[in-house]
């Protein structure tokens, strides 16, 4: 019995001396590694949860990086395009000095364009040469690749921003709800008094009527200077028709008068064949023509007189003369010097007709004219009457009344640009008003148009477009206040939606801002053309997140600075070259429009890079880290070993193991005892 109970004693000091030294052993596995679990079997849910963690943190920390280095590519494009803005600066001086051309010698302004032609080569070589580990960053090789240049109605665009997705392409569709308008004011007419030539510049060239009664109808005949006769017969072989000559003045009409006789209209078409001859009649041209119904005035007579009448805006005279020209057909002109119009025929008699040389003079400048009769008054249906030079006057003269105020008048015009006061007496016409503000319309931002009543419109579209009036003082006859359509007008800006998203509009631009799409366009003014166009590829595309996806990328276009590209509405840069349209002796307030508007651009695209590095990059690298932070935080807790408790764990494992030896030492010396006694 003893010895069963030393046996006892002695393995259940070896099993606690087994379970000590694991003890002792899984301690020091773990307080030399600094892991708690160092294989699978020590936590396998432990171990699952701490490689997933390890997985983000590695992610994480490839997605720092990756910012860190898309950071400084923007730094190393922003830093060129600093010295970019400090060149176009440079050209802006030149070209507002060049402004001062009355006391620049024509060598000075030789010499600026040769620093402005230097500056643009700087530019283009900024252009090239700006790389990072050998990619070119401002060459536009980053920036979008679009068909956008095929759309003849767009005059710029930017494509900042685009994700492709997995296609790698987006549709674009615009839809132009309504075109920007410019702001507009009008003047009607019954500001000014009506401009006129008295009825002695009234060119006659018919001057014969007569009636015949045909078909129960009153048919009258109004012909030129050399219609002299008239007769009327009768021949049954016409099948129902007429027909109608004029020989040497004499015109003679034959009809139809048997079982199918001719109808009012047939006689009407045959004289309306007849050059310098207009028939009318005062029925429907439905009667019949019969034996014995056509009846002929006893005399011819002087009818009403037809001719065109002349009339001209601001003309103090005017002499019309006529001549039988070598063209085919009529060539007017109007010498403004002498306040003379020389109205040339055609050699083609078809093609002087009222009507044709009415449409002649009415394309000239200032001038108009209308068919009227011997009184001034219209007439209507005599516009394709047939003249030849002898049927006209060799030489026509009239007065004229100047379409001028009614009285003195003082305003106020302001525009988007600046305003100007105009001071104009009474009588003072159309035309010299609108001289006076075109002349200044490039510090107001208004200009003037109009023939009988004068319009004001700004120079640009959209909201911020003004035309504003303010009637200053103006006399008792004066009417121009109160002809006004009003005194304040604003323009409107474009309204359009892109890809069903309704767009951000500023005159004849608009642009969208969303997750997927940030884009500017502008097209031509006022237009209102719908068109599409696609993103196939292109853009500068950073990994700025551990996944790799379209929401965890950011795709930024970086357009080219170069003096081809760079540029708008107002042209391109290159123009400001020597020898090109925009030079300083070819067009200096051109290059200035020019050089503001690319200003402005590089200094957006250096906004847009600024704005993309601080709130994008930086933003995304501070919650990178902090999620790394977290992240490390977490896995550490899961699978690092607690220093503390496993050196306690190890000291008791010490005690417990040196224990179990002294505790298993005695148990194996008693049955050594009891061998001794029985010897």
């Amino acid at each position: 019995m003893t010895r069963i109970n030393t046996n006892v004693s002695s393995l259940v000091a070896q099993n606690r001396l087994q379970t000590s030294n694991n003890d002792l052993q899984t301690s020091l596995t773990r307080l030399s590694t600094g892991l708690r679990i160092n294989s699978g079997s020590d936590d396998p849910a432990g171990l699952l949860a701490s490689e997933a963690l390890r997985s983000e943190i590695t992610g994480l920390t490839k997605s720092i990086s990756n910012t860190q280095r898309a950071s400084q590519i923007i730094s190393t494009a922003d830093s060129a395009l600093g010295q970019v803005s400090n060149l176009l600066n440079d050209i802006k001086g030149l070209v507002v000095e060049a402004g001062n051309s009355g006391a620049l010698s024509d060598d000075e302004i030789a010499a600026n364009q040769l620093q402005i032609d230097s500056s643009l080569e700087a530019i283009n070589r900024i252009a090239q040469t700006t790389t990072f580990q050998g990619r070119k960053l401002l060459d536009g090789s980053q920036d979008f690749v679009s068909t956008v240049g095929s759309v003849s109605s767009v005059k710029d665009a930017s494509i900042d921003q685009a994700k492709l997705g997995k296609t790698g392409k987006i549709d674009v569709s615009v839809d132009i709800t309504s075109a920007a308008e410019k702001a507009s004011v009008s003047i009607s007419s019954d500001a000014f008094n009506a401009a006129d030539i008295d009825p002695e510049a009234t060119n006659n060239v018919a001057t014969k009527t007569i009636d015949i009664s045909v078909g129960g109808e009153t048919v009258t005949i109004t012909g030129n200077a050399d219609f002299a006769s008239l007769t009327i017969t009768e021949d049954n072989a016409l099948g129902g028709t007429a027909t109608a000559v004029n020989t040497a003045g004499a015109i003679e009409i034959t009809f139809d008068g048997d079982s199918n006789p001719s109808a009012v209209s047939d006689v009407l078409t045959a004289l309306n064949n007849i050059e310098g001859i207009v028939a009318t009649s005062d029925g429907d041209g439905t009667g019949t023509v019969v034996t014995g119904d056509a009846a002929v005035s006893a005399n011819t007579a002087d009818g009403t007189d037809v001719g065109l009448k002349v009339t001209g805006d601001g003309l103090d005279d005017i002499t019309i003369n006529y001549t039988a020209g070598t063209d085919a057909d009529v060539v007017a002109d109007f010498d403004e010097d002498t306040n003379t119009l020389t109205v040339a025929l055609g050699t083609t008699t078809s093609n002087n007709s009222l009507s044709n040389i009415k449409s002649k003079i009415d394309a000239l400048d200032d001038l108009s004219s209308e068919i009227v009769d011997d009184a001034g008054d219209a007439l209507t249906g005599f516009d394709d009457l047939t003249v030849s030079a002898t049927d006209l006057p060799d030489e026509a003269t009239g007065t004229a009344t100047k379409a001028g105020l009614k009285d003195d008048l003082v305003f106020q015009l302001n525009g988007a640009d600046g305003a100007e006061t105009f001071n104009f007496g009474a009588g003072t016409s159309l035309e010299q008003i609108k001289s006076a503000i075109n002349l200044v319309s490039d510090s107001t931002g208004v200009s003037a148009e109009g023939t009988t009543e004068l319009t004001l419109s700004s120079d640009a579209y959209g909201s911020d477009a003004l035309v504003n009036v303010d009637v200053i003082s103006e006399g008792d006859d004066g009417a121009f206040e109160t002809s006004l359509s009003a005194t304040r007008a604003t323009g409107v800006d474009i309204k359009a939606s892109i890809n069903g998203v309704e767009a951000s509009g500023q005159g004849n631009s608009f642009s969208i801002n969303t997750a997927t799409l940030d884009l500017a366009l502008t097209v031509d003014e006022g237009s209102s053309t719908d068109f599409t166009f696609s993103i196939t590829g292109g853009g500068a595309t950073f990994q700025l997140g551990p996944g790799v996806n379209s929401q965890q990328q950011a795709s930024l276009g970086i357009g080219s600075v170069s003096t081809g590209q760079l540029g708008g509405v107002s042209g391109r840069l290159y123009e400001l070259g020597s020898g090109q349209a925009k030079s300083l002796t070819s067009d200096v307030s051109g290059a200035a429009d020019v050089i503001n508007e690319v200003i402005s651009k590089v200094a957006q695209t250096r906004g847009r890079l600024g704005s993309f590095q601080s709130t994008t990059l930086e933003s995304n690298l501070v919650s990178l880290n902090e999620t790394k932070a977290n992240l490390q935080e977490a896995e550490s807790t899961i699978r690092d070993a607690d220093f503390a408790q496993e050196s306690a764990n190890l000291t008791r494992a010490q005690i417990l193991v040196q224990s179990g030896t002294n505790v298993l030492s005695l148990a194996n010396q008693n049955p050594q005892n009891v061998l001794s006694l029985l010897r």
